[in-house]
């Protein structure tokens, strides 16, 4: 038996390709919405199957959780022996520490909830925060889209230098790094708002050189903007690409984007891309990736060489 892929409205093209790159079709799930707003999914056809669930959590998140949730229990309900959420993109990652008294640790929330649901294990790809495994109370399978991005690049990685727009990015810049052969430079930045980041120092030389900076997301496009004003303003060659795992692109990010020195954007479809006329937008699929993650899984083999670095 092959494994059942059930799409969430989240991404649907991307359960669509995973199906298709496993040799079927996504099993229909029928999401029906109340006039208050209330979500009510439908899903057959599954009694003693082995369901993975695909839906990032993207925005708007919350919508997409509790469609994500109810999803499961749709699953769970229709006779799934074994459920996996693939969340290819998962929400409140950020949230993975208190930042003062009284605040709410979002990503532990989430996930107790999926598990009280009926999930039996996650399966999450380059997630904000590495502690996510020891946060969830299931079994969490972390995949890296690094590699298939990195090799996506091309001739873009000739003679350039990997930047980390942050020093949370320090350790993902020395993973696509040590993929191209190429040094790393460092950008330290100040958040001052959810929308507005300065960008203080560069750690690292490129002058005269392209670069390529690298995150695991692009939301508001904040730190991006930034971490290009630096690179130009040390003198780094016109030729800068930015690539990043997950691609929300939520507010002003496109327009902001827009407007700086960027050759090229390389973003993967964890996330559904809408077209942006204002970026030289490039997309890489992930599908392959999850399907070979699914399908090991499925006949209950290793995942050793598809799994993010700790």
């Amino acid at each position: 038996m092959t494994p059942c892929i059930v799409a969430g409205r989240a991404n649907s093209a991307l359960a669509g390709a995973v199906a298709a790159a496993l040799g079927g079709e996504p099993v229909p799930a029928v999401v029906e919405r109340f006039p208050d707003g209330e979500l009510r999914p439908v899903v057959s056809g599954l009694r003693g199957a082995d369901a993975y669930l695909v839906q990032p959590t993207s925005p708007p998140v919350n919508d997409h959780i509790m469609e994500l949730l109810l999803l499961v229990d749709a699953c769970r309900r229709a006779g799934a022996d074994r459920i996996t959420a693939v969340l290819p993109y998962f929400g409140y990652a950020r949230q993975d520490r208190r930042g003062r008294e009284g605040q709410a640790l979002g990503v532990r929330v989430v996930a107790d909830a999926l598990a009280a649901a009926g999930t039996r294990r996650l399966i999450v790809v380059d997630p904000h925060t590495v502690a996510l495994e020891a946060i969830c109370s299931v079994a969490v399978e972390t995949l890296t889209a690094v590699p298939s991005l990195a090799a996506a690049l091309g001739e873009d990685v000739r003679d350039a230098v990997v930047v980390a727009p942050d020093l949370g990015a320090v350790k993902l810049a020395e993973h696509y790094a040590a993929l191209l052969s190429r040094p790393v430079a460092v950008v330290r930045k100040t958040r001052l708002s959810g929308t507005r980041v300065v960008a203080e120092e560069l750690v690292g030389d490129v002058r005269d050189c392209p670069t390529v900076i690298v995150d695991d997301m692009i939301s508001t496009g904040s730190t991006i903007e930034a971490a290009v004003q630096v690179v130009t303003g040390h003198g780094a060659a016109p030729r800068i690409v930015v690539v990043a795992t997950h691609g929300l692109f939520v507010g002003p990010a496109a327009e902001r984007l827009g407007r700086c020195t960027i050759q090229r954007v390389l973003v993967t479809d964890t996330v559904a891309q809408p077209a942006a006329p204002s970026l030289p937008l490039g997309v890489c699929s992930v599908a392959p990736l999850l399907a070979d993650a699914i399908g090991r899984l499925h006949r209950d083999e290793p995942l050793d060489e598809l799994l993010a670095r700790p």
